[in-house]
């Protein structure tokens, strides 16, 4: 299962989803995906997208689906590993792993099964590859 592979790369998580759904699809399951406790979620404390770019500029590396926080991360110039749908918008163009529109952006899509758990299991042994060699 995914959350026992993210279990395993002693990283911190922190949240930039905002407004619900996504905030409540989070919250309660914490304790689900994060038994470690390391999952911390600033969301009510941005407000705008300058609180935003204050809070990815002082990360690491940004995990996220197609939003604008992607967008955001990845015109910082912050390490951002984009999750895409199998049918995903155009702009990611096809069998690419990197983007054309910015430097530091690793992409991850779904199989033609459109299963998120292969992609997460993905993403999970990159940060631990990642973890490692650092």
């Amino acid at each position: 299962m995914f959350s026992q592979a993210f279990n395993a790369v002693p990283v911190n998580f922190y949240s930039l989803q905002k407004g619900d759904p996504a905030e409540s699809e989070i919250r309660g399951h914490e304790n689900a995906f994060w038994p470690l406790k390391n999952l911390s979620n600033f969301s009510a404390e941005l407000t705008d997208f300058s609180d935003t770019a204050a809070l990815i500029a002082n990360l690491d590396l940004v995990i996220s689906v197609d939003t604008s926080t992607a967008h955001l991360s990845a015109a910082l110039g912050v390490p951002t590993w984009i999750l895409n749908r199998f049918d995903h918008c155009w702009r990611w163009l096809l069998n690419r792993e990197d983007s054309p529109w910015y430097d530091k952006v690793k992409l991850y899509r779904q199989g033609p099964e459109r299963q998120w758990e292969p992609v997460l299991v993905q993403v999970a042994k990159d940060l631990l590859a990642l973890q490692q060699a650092t």
